[in-house]
């Protein structure tokens, strides 16, 4: 019979008091991508080095959706590359993303990887993150239960809608912002006279920081919603006059608010509008509406594939070495937040 003091006199002396076994582990991390943003994918993977992963994705006949490893992924890091958006180019809507991406994680827990990291850019329904009517759901923390229900160890994701959506979930998120990024290249423009403006009160938190780091005044735009994807702009508080005015929010979806704010804000005196945000969103009418509002350029990054058909004045900046920065980091177990300097929180 062995005791356990006879084991510790076997242990060599570097290894005695060690708080761990150390053991030879050869850590693997293997990058899939679902079909929502392949583009953006293939981005991460040749700026980390590494193949995507082969996998079978595949919508049958009555819409259900399919999804098979083709290779073994037992004891790998999986990073599944997913936003739950649609992708005209590859036939799935937003909420064959989301199955897709449910499916996915569920394969890879089966099929015994060691950890499995949804990588969300666009957290799709971040905006149903409360009820604003009687009997609405929560849709947020409804998404956020599923990925956790599924099997997702943690979700990556970039500039949430609401602070509460990180709540929603049991499991670690990291979160991205596009900040820094957009930032810097209004920065390099070198533009005269600016003046960041909030769309609303929600976003005047981001827009002091955005206009913090570009040296630039601040204004604000006061605007109501009648209804879902409906909004009404009333007044600027701020000066606009004869300066270079640039609108920020998180997301374009239609464009008709964003169209409707930058008419307001050049109308008030504005020489030059500009426009940001990190999701192009872009549906329904939204092309029609940039292509008629008064913005020189529209600067979005690539959370989401742009369709074809885009207007001229929209400028696409690709996030790809964030990600690829947060994924390295979260593989070998280092701080996410030093990719941004800690400046990752919400707003």
């Amino acid at each position: 019979m062995t005791y356990a003091s006879d084991s510790v006199r076997s242990i060599s002396p570097a290894v005695r008091g060690a708080t761990s076994l150390p053991i030879d582990y050869d850590k693997r991390l293997m990058l899939f991508s679902g079909r929502a943003n392949p583009e953006l994918a293939r981005r991460i993977a040749e700026k980390l080095g590494v193949d995507l992963g082969p996998v079978t994705l595949k919508t049958f006949s009555n819409g259900e959706v399919y999804c098979r490893y083709d290779e073994s992924i037992r004891g790998a890091d999986v990073f599944i590359i997913q936003p739950t958006c649609g992708n005209p180019d590859t036939g799935v809507s937003a909420n064959d993303a989301l199955m897709e991406l449910l499916l996915m994680i569920d394969a890879a827990v089966g099929a015994s990887a060691h950890r499995v990291i949804a990588v969300c850019p666009w957290f799709g329904y971040s905006r149903q993150d409360k009820k604003s009517a009687p009997r609405e759901p929560i849709s947020a923390r409804m998404v956020a239960r599923m990925l956790e229900a599924a099997g997702a160890d943690r979700v990556l994701t970039m500039d949430l809608h609401a602070g509460q959506v990180q709540g929603f979930f049991q499991k670690p998120v990291d979160h991205m912002t596009a900040m820094m990024m957009l930032t810097q290249y209004f920065h390099d423009l070198q533009l005269q006279d600016l003046v960041v403006v909030a769309p609303d009160a929600g976003r005047v938190k981001l827009n002091k920081k955005f206009a913090s780091k570009l040296g630039a005044e601040l204004a604000i735009l006061d605007k109501e919603r009648p209804a879902q994807q409906v909004a009404e702009i009333g007044y600027i508080i701020g000066d606009v006059r004869g300066k270079t005015a640039l609108i920020v929010d998180d997301m374009i979806d239609t464009a008709g608010t964003l169209k409707a704010a930058g008419q307001t804000v050049k109308d008030e005196g504005a020489a030059r509008v500009f426009a940001a945000a990190t999701h192009p969103v872009l549906s329904g009418k939204a092309f029609e509406n940039l292509a008629a509002s008064p913005f020189e350029q529209i600067v979005v990054t690539d959370t989401i594939p742009l369709r074809r058909g885009a207007p001229d004045n929209i400028r696409v900046l690709s996030c790809a070495e964030l990600l690829t920065d947060s994924i390295r980091r979260i593989f070998t177990d280092d701080s996410v937040s030093e990719v941004f300097g800690g400046e990752n929180q919400l707003f």
